[in-house]
């Protein structure tokens, strides 16, 4: 198993690789898991469904024992994935206060930190350009694809083992052939 990250790796159902694949990420990779879900009036207003946290952000917690609290972030740990929110912090067992880090799916994006406004530049150029269409064009009408065709269904495994038993009943059993050797004993 290579313990290196590959680009070229595309997807898998074993846990184990999807977390390898998570943790050996480099840092511009592991970027694009900090992004959050954006509230109803923020989706519109950005016209996209999530955002990366910074620094900044107010967020809402949706999931976990803090569930539906509100604060400012205060850090984000690229390299751990992981959110740190202003006051929210857990007790330890000496009766010290920690600051208790939080994966950002489990965030809402309520209010964003506008003071860099490159942040969003790269969303306006992500935006599709409308094309002008020319008054030529409008009178030609457009040829209409036809819907594709699904192919059949693949036959599931257990209809071919089926399958194979029936056609196996289905022809008789040879006879073995006889050795005609012969053993002689001393």
């Amino acid at each position: 198993m290579k313990k290196d990250f590959s680009k070229a790796w595309n997807k898998s159902t074993k846990p184990n690789k999807q977390r390898k694949f998570r943790f050996n990420a480099p840092l511009h990779i592991k970027g694009s898991f900090l992004n959050a879900h954006l509230s109803k009036e923020l989706r519109q207003k950005y016209s996209t469904r999530s955002l990366r946290v910074r620094t900044g952000d107010r967020v809402k917690i949706m999931r976990g024992q803090f569930k539906k609290t509100e604060g400012k972030v205060e850090e984000v740990d690229t390299k751990n994935s992981k959110i740190y929110i202003a006051k929210i912090e857990h007790t330890k067992r000496d009766g010290t206060k920690a600051r208790y880090p939080i994966d950002p799916s489990n965030l809402l994006i309520v209010e964003v930190n506008t003071d860099d406004k490159k942040r969003f530049d790269k969303q306006k150029k992500a935006e599709p350009k409308t094309e002008k269409v020319s008054s030529q064009n409008k009178a030609e009408p457009r040829p209409v694809s036809k819907p594709a065709q699904k192919p059949a269904s693949p036959v599931h495994k257990s209809e071919k083992i089926a399958e194979k038993t029936v056609k196996a009943a289905a022809t008789p059993a040879r006879p073995k052939p006889v050795d005609k050797t012969v053993k002689h004993s001393k």
